[in-house]
């Protein structure tokens, strides 16, 4: 079963190694890894998603807590919402950019960049959704994709502090 953890960390240098050494030394594999800033000055947030059943999601958690520069842990695998964002090049002749733009509208993505010959294409939502708005573009000819990874939060007013 796939979990999503949040994590809150000191942001300095290193943390993020030490972090992925951690998943690295337990044989975890990390499929997912998004970093950033928080509301508070100093601490950054990861987003891991990791395969594993919940014995061994409570194993990785005591690990990363055992680490000095992580503030919290938390399992947000239920309960929360989730998103991935895509940046995704794809080939775009006069004759299909038309299809694409219209694709791109039912999927509520956006054209971020365009050229003679491609247009660049921004897409947010759930992994599935990600994954199908890419099969679809593959017609058309992808010359680049990049994705985020998964961030994630929990609903209603509690806070990972």
């Amino acid at each position: 079963m796939r979990h999503t953890i949040a994590v809150l960390v000191e942001d300095r240098p290193g943390v993020l190694a030490r972090v992925a050494g951690l998943f690295r030394r337990r044989g975890f594999n990390i499929e997912s890894l998004a970093v950033g800033v928080t509301e508070k000055q100093g601490v950054s947030r990861m987003t891991i998603v990791v395969s594993g059943d919940d014995r061994t999601i409570e194993q990785v958690t005591k690990q990363l807590n055992k680490l000095i520069e992580v503030i919290k842990v938390s399992d947000v695998s239920k309960n929360s919402v989730e998103r991935e964002l895509a940046l995704v090049k794809v080939s775009a002749t006069p004759q299909s950019r038309a299809e694409i733009i219209e694709i791109a509208n039912i999927f509520r993505a956006r054209i971020v960049d365009v050229a003679r010959d491609s247009l660049i294409v921004e897409v947010t939502g759930d992994e599935d959704k990600i994954s199908a708005f890419i099969d679809l573009m593959k017609q058309y000819g992808i010359k680049e994709v990049t994705r985020t990874g998964k961030i994630a939060m929990q609903r209603g007013s509690k806070a990972l502090e």
